[in-house]
């Protein structure tokens, strides 16, 4: 385990070193996100911290190569070179479209190569678990059709979610904290020592985003950008495609523990698509009614949507976690969890709170009713005086000449 404490700790001190670093760089290229519409800041804020991500992603690939119960899970395999080129690769594509913007299609193209590429190291989903103890195995197309799309599905979910402070990182960071658990689980008590990859890649991915968080964490001073959400869809895709394995519940855990972790991420890509689709827009068409949107429309503060996106993934999660790891009673687990959603569902929609409810009322009856306003007084128009023309004055008549008798010739 201290091994892995030690990278995890590594890789959050190199991101948070590197970001302040990074934030400069990206104001001096000029590299700012703009306020839109749809965004909740007012000001420019500068991108690129996908950067430092990478930077403690290399770093700690580095560290786990000399630690020897760590340097096993990355000897005699490509996982290593995988995860730097696939990740480099996301790099380049985000830094492009954060400076200077790239088509839907063009991500999309960058996002599959990426894919490729983990194929390529050996990490590919090449069987699947069945009801019953049954497998279903994938040809090799097969197999690398689905990796790659699993690989573009996360990349995406992840985007979306980044619309608040903090928001991302932390979601991904609740995951990858859930998958370091259930992997470091499965290497010590059931004795699987090939499942330490993906508990040591779950380990520098929770690293990255503890070292970035304070940085973007309400309010921040630098945004991940595409670099950086992308760069986590991928390492947060790559921890469960690179291992599927036997567990407690071997008929449902390989395929519920993945789906139930990336809840949160998924469900707002899904609830996305099929609102886009429906309005006749493309699936890519951003829009201001993602989940984080709705917890703002409501009331909630920004701090408060965070922490309640936080709550939600840690409850999936952890749930699942448990349930894999655990011998609690089913039943006991469930009414646990069913009682921590009900919570959850009261902080996240006011409206089902009752006695708030019942008490703003009686506020709002013990108030005074404000007093009628008084009618607005009518002020006559002016009125235009009439100036009454002069009277006619009528012209002095004129008496005719006096005739007089005719005076003698």
């Amino acid at each position: 385990m201290s091994e892995y404490v030690l990278t995890l700790l590594v890789t959050a001190a190199v991101t948070y070193l590197l970001t302040p670093l990074v934030r400069r760089g990206a104001i001096a290229v000029g590299a700012m996100h703009e306020a839109r519409d749809r965004d909740v800041h007012v000001v420019p804020i500068p991108l690129l911290g996908g950067l430092a991500i990478f930077g403690g992603l290399a770093v700690g690939l580095m560290v786990a190569d000399e630690l020897s119960p760590l340097r096993t899970a990355l000897v005699g395999n490509r996982t290593a070179a995988g995860l730097l080129l696939a990740g480099g690769l996301i790099v380049v594509v985000g830094v492009i479209d954060d400076r200077w913007g790239l088509s839907p299609i063009s991500k999309l193209a960058g996002q599959a190569a990426a894919g490729g590429i983990l194929v390529w190291s050996g990490a590919q989903l090449g069987w699947l678990p069945l009801p019953g103890n049954g497998t279903l195995i994938l040809s090799s197309n097969q197999s690398t059709a689905l990796t790659i799309f699993f690989v573009v599905a996360t990349i995406n979910a992840v985007n979306f979610i980044d619309g608040l402070d903090g928001l991302a990182a932390g979601i991904v960071c609740i995951a990858a904290v859930a998958f370091f658990a259930y992997y470091y689980r499965l290497t010590q008590v059931y004795t699987l020592p090939e499942q330490a990859g993906p508990a040591l890649a779950s380990a520098i991915l929770a690293g990255a985003c503890l070292g970035f968080l304070p940085h973007n964490f309400y309010p921040a001073r630098i945004f991940m950008g595409d670099t950086g959400s992308m760069l986590l869809g991928l390492l947060l895709a790559y921890v469960p495609i690179s291992s599927i394995a036997v567990n407690r519940f071997p008929e449902i855990l390989p395929l519920l523990l993945p789906v139930t972790i990336l809840v949160i991420p998924y469900a707002d890509l899904l609830l996305a698509v099929v609102r886009r689709t429906r309005a006749g827009l493309s699936p890519l068409a951003p829009d201001r009614k993602h989940l984080h949107h709705r917890l703002l429309d409501i009331g909630h503060s920004h701090r408060s949507s965070v922490l309640i996106m936080y709550l939600w993934a840690a409850l999936f999660a952890g749930g699942i976690v448990w349930l894999s790891i655990a011998k609690t009673p089913l039943s006991l687990l469930a009414v646990t969890t069913l009682a921590a959603m009900l919570a959850l569902l009261m902080m996240s929609m006011p409206r089902l709170r009752w006695w708030e409810r019942d008490r703003r009322a009686r506020t709002a009856a013990a108030q005074p009713a404000p007093a009628p306003a008084a009618p607005a007084a009518v002020v006559p128009a002016p009125v235009t005086p009439v100036l009454s023309a002069p009277p006619a004055v009528a012209p002095p008549a004129v008496a005719p000449p006096a005739v007089g008798p005719a005076r003698p010739r």
